[in-house]
């Protein structure tokens, strides 16, 4: 049988087993709650980006008992090539995202 994408036919995502897709997620919340799936994307897309607009607002995202988002800044150092160890740079400060896990996340990966 050709495995083509045919217009109108939703494919299931591939399956990797050491990562979850936004599509993943999708396809499985939308068969657990039996809604369409571009309802969920929708809900799951909004969801990522109020996450990302508070970030971006200097505020911190908390879920409870899975973690806290917050925006950090990581000061400016001196790099080196690891193949050049003379050839050495300067790495500006920069904001990065932080993830702190919650009680329920530490207890679930120790």
């Amino acid at each position: 049988m050709n495995n083509q994408k045919k217009p109108g036919l939703k494919m299931e995502p591939e399956i990797d087993s050491n990562a979850l897709t936004k599509r993943a997620l999708v396809v499985q919340i939308a068969k657990d709650l039996d809604l369409p799936q571009q309802l969920v994307y929708d809900v799951v897309q909004m969801t990522l980006d109020g996450i990302t607009d508070a970030l971006l607002d200097g505020k911190h995202v908390e879920f409870r008992d899975f973690g806290v988002f917050e925006v950090t800044t990581r000061k400016a150092r001196i790099g080196r090539n690891p193949r050049k160890p003379k050839d050495v740079f300067s790495i500006p400060e920069r904001q990065v995202v932080k993830f702190k896990p919650g009680r329920r996340m530490k207890q679930i990966t120790r």
